[in-house]
């Protein structure tokens, strides 16, 4: 069965990071394409954030700063992947579904080979960096027997 990866939140940290959070569960691309024509004038504030550690959820196009490898049904990679070429038609310009379905397929498909080796809820964290190519990923997987209490307690008080 495929692999893809699903938005996770710890907390609400989030909501305070990203103009726009991903809620939780929604299935997530790297969706660095975003940012290939930025500069380090574009890199401040909640767009910096998303750019250094966002991942796109493919649903409500919002960002997320951690993803969990889980299993996905076939259909599910279809519809998700027409989803994401009418996100490239109506907010980058691509002349229609027909034209943008291969960078849809190429984004989903990428995001497929990150998921592949690893077990469903394996964390996968993704880093950006501008460099003088252009835009730098790294990708860091944590299985849940690494991830310290802190990265998946939520702490709080007994009032």
């Amino acid at each position: 069965m495929p692999k893809l990866a699903r938005t996770i939140r710890f907390d609400d940290s989030d909501a305070r990071v990203y103009a726009r959070a991903a809620e939780s569960g929604e299935w997530a691309i790297p969706g660095g394409f975003e940012f290939s024509n930025w500069s380090e004038g574009d890199l401040a504030g909640k767009a910096r954030q998303s750019f250094a550690n966002g991942w796109l959820s493919l649903e409500g196009f919002g960002r997320a700063t951690l993803v969990a490898v889980a299993q996905i049904e076939a259909a599910e990679v279809d519809a998700l992947t027409d989803r994401l070429a009418d996100h490239f038609v109506h907010l980058y310009g691509a002349p229609d579904r027909a034209t943008a379905l291969p960078a849809a397929r190429e984004e989903i498909a990428f995001m497929q080979d990150l998921c592949a080796d690893h077990d469903p809820n394996v964390i996968l964290i993704v880093q950006r960096e501008l460099t003088e190519a252009g835009v730098r990923e790294s990708f860091r997987a944590i299985t849940p027997a690494e991830a310290e209490i802190g990265i998946v307690a939520i702490h709080g008080t007994p009032d």
